[in-house]
């Protein structure tokens, strides 16, 4: 069932490759950097040796909701001890106020935080590798403060980059209605919202992976039919109702959708990439 659930390309892959998750922030995350899959396998095998590359899409936020991703221009190691130091480090970064539907890129090397007053839907590699750079003073439940990993995470830190972590996205039209909008495309995984209003029928290839739904707003019926043959021998189909909020976890071999939304139905898919990328 594995080839049927997972997909060809997952079949045999002891670890689940992605992560969804809401983050619900009620104060400023601690700055914090993620190694890539090369450094992970070097220095973390005991803690399951892979990086940890992510994106966010902004879900709602209050009216003046900011987070900072990625370092200025310019900004050197010395640079950035030095603003450690003197508790300025958020000086250093490049701050994005956000808004609903605003989606941000990071690979494993940029640092980052999220500040209170916004829902955040990530979608991540499945890693737990973090690397806490600074934690504004911050305490843990016997008083102390929280570990720090400086010197590992200037291991890993993209310093002078003009990379720019918030996404343009790329949007498609049926009858001048936007249906659907590439969010972020990467080796790791690829990211798309679809918005239907009406019943709507799609084929979701590759069939070799599964696909991770998130629905973000609405409510309906969705009918499903397997992708041509199933490890059951035969061509089956069903019916579930979903509702804003929920996520699903799509098998490879379900490869035909038939959509009944009973209210504006917006959905995020994930779908994983195609292997080692660093």
């Amino acid at each position: 069932m594995a080839v049927a659930w997972r997909g060809s390309q997952f079949q045999n892959d002891d670890n689940f490759p992605l992560l969804v998750k809401f983050i619900f922030p009620k104060d400023k995350l601690s700055i914090q950097v993620h190694p890539d899959d090369a450094y992970a396998a070097a220095h973390e095998a005991g803690a399951g040796g892979r990086g940890k590359t992510e994106m966010w899409y902004v879900v709602s936020a209050a009216p003046g909701a900011r987070l900072l991703a990625g370092l200025k221009p310019g900004v050197t190691k010395e640079t950035f001890r030095a603003a450690l130091a003197s508790k300025t480090l958020e000086n250093l970064f490049q701050s994005y106020e956000v808004h609903a539907g605003d989606t941000f890129f990071l690979p494993a090397g940029t640092p980052h935080t999220i500040g209170p007053n916004m829902v955040i839907c990530e979608v991540q590699q499945y890693s737990d590798l973090t690397y806490r750079v600074y934690d504004y003073d911050r305490t843990d439940v016997n008083g102390k403060p929280r570990e720090l990993h400086v010197e590992k995470a200037l291991d890993v830190l993209t310093f002078d980059s003009s990379a720019q972590p918030k996404v343009t996205t790329s949007a498609q039209f049926v009858d001048g209605k936007k249906f659907s909008e590439e969010l972020v495309a990467c080796p790791y995984f690829l990211v798309t919202r679809f918005d239907i209003q009406e019943r709507a029928h799609l084929s979701m290839r590759p069939a070799d992976r599964f696909k991770l739904w998130v629905f973000l707003e609405g409510q309906g019926k969705i009918g499903w039919t397997s992708a041509g043959h199933s490890t059951l021998g035969r061509c089956y189909s069903g019916e579930f109702s979903y509702k804003q909020g929920e996520c699903w976890f799509i098998p490879a071999e379900f490869g035909s959708y038939s959509y009944y939304p009973e209210k504006k139905t917006s959905i995020l898919i994930a779908t994983p990439g195609n292997g080692k990328r660093d």
